[in-house]
C-alpha cells in the first residue's frame, strides 16, 4: 500500500515539477539579457520560489538550520552529502546567499529543465579531462564573483549504508587554491522522501538541511582538509540523523 501511494504521489510530484517549471520559464529566459552576477542573483530568487512551490505542494517541507554560520559579505564553498535526486534541486535555493552548484552535463538533455539547470550550475562532463579542467576554472570564477560554490564531494549519490562515501579532492583543492573556507552541509530525509529503491517513488516527508561552522583551509593540505571535513560531517550525521 505504501509503495502504491508512493507511485501515485510521485506522479503528482512530476506534474507539479513540470508545471511549475513551465510557469516560471518566461522569468528564467529573461536571464539571457543579464550579465553576472546579476543573472545569478535573479535566478537564485526564482529557484527559491520554484522549490517552495514544489516542496509544499508535495508535502515535503524543508527546515534549515545553521544559517548564522554564513558571515555577511563572505564567500564559502558548501560541501553537501548526496543521498537522493532531491538533494540537488533543494540545496542551491536554500543556501543563504546566491550560489552555483557543480553538476553533471548529462542533465542538459532534459527539455525545459535544462534552462534552469544550466543557469544554476557549473557543468562538467566527468568523462572528459578537458571538461573537468574547465569546470575547475569556472568554479574559481564563481567565487571571484562573490558567489558561493556548492559541491557534493562524494561525487555521486550515496547508495551505501555508510553515512558518507569517501570524498573526492576537488572541493578541498579549490578551497586551498582560493583561500575559501568550507561550510559543511548535511541533508536529512531526502532518501526517505525519494528513495533509490524502489524507483519512481515519492513520500511526504519533513526534510532538514543543517549548515555547520566554517572550516578554514589555512595550514591544511588537500588530504588533511578532506579528511577533516569528512570526519566532521560523518560524526554530525550520525549524531543528528532523525
Amino acid at each position: 500500500m505504501k509503495l502504491f501511494f508512493g507511485r501515485i504521489w510521485a506522479f503528482w510530484g512530476l506534474i507539479l515539477f513540470g508545471g511549475s517549471l513551465l510557469a516560471l520559464l518566461p522569468l528564467v529566459l529573461l536571464t539571457r539579457y543579464m550579465s553576472e552576477p546579476r543573472k545569478s542573483i535573479y535566478f537564485y530568487h526564482i529557484s527559491r520560489l520554484w522549490m517552495r512551490i514544489y516542496l509544499y505542494g508535495t508535502l515535503c517541507p524543508l527546515k534549515v538550520e545553521g544559517k548564522q554560520h554564513f558571515a555577511k559579505g563572505t564567500t564559502y564553498i558548501v560541501t553537501s552529502n548526496h543521498n537522493s535526486f532531491l538533494d540537488v534541486p533543494i540545496t542551491s535555493p536554500f543556501i543563504p546567499g546566491t550560489n552555483k552548484t557543480i553538476g553533471k552535463i548529462e542533465f542538459l538533455k532534459i527539455p525545459i529543465f535544462n534552462f534552469f539547470y544550466e543557469r544554476g550550475g557549473v557543468l562538467v562532463d566527468r568523462k572528459s579531462e578537458t571538461s573537468r579542467r574547465k569546470s575547475y576554472e569556472d568554479m574559481k570564477k564563481v567565487l571571484a564573483l562573490n558567489l558561493h560554490m556548492c559541491i557534493y564531494p562524494e561525487g555521486t549519490r550515496n547508495k551505501t549504508t555508510e553515512p558518507l562515501q569517501p570524498f573526492k579532492d576537488g572541493a578541498f583543492k579549490l578551497a586551498i587554491d582560493t583561500n575559501t573556507a568550507i561550510i559543511p552541509c548535511l541533508i536529512f530525509n531526502t532518501a526517505k522522501a525519494m528513495p533509490i529503491h524502489p524507483s519512481f517513488c515519492l513520500l511526504p516527508t519533513r526534510l532538514q538541511m543543517h549548515f555547520l561552522p566554517p572550516i578554514t583551509p589555512m595550514g591544511e593540505t588537500v588530504q588533511t582538509l578532506r579528511e577533516k571535513t569528512h570526519s566532521i560531517m560523518s560524526s554530525y550525521y550520525l549524531q543528528h540523523k532523525p
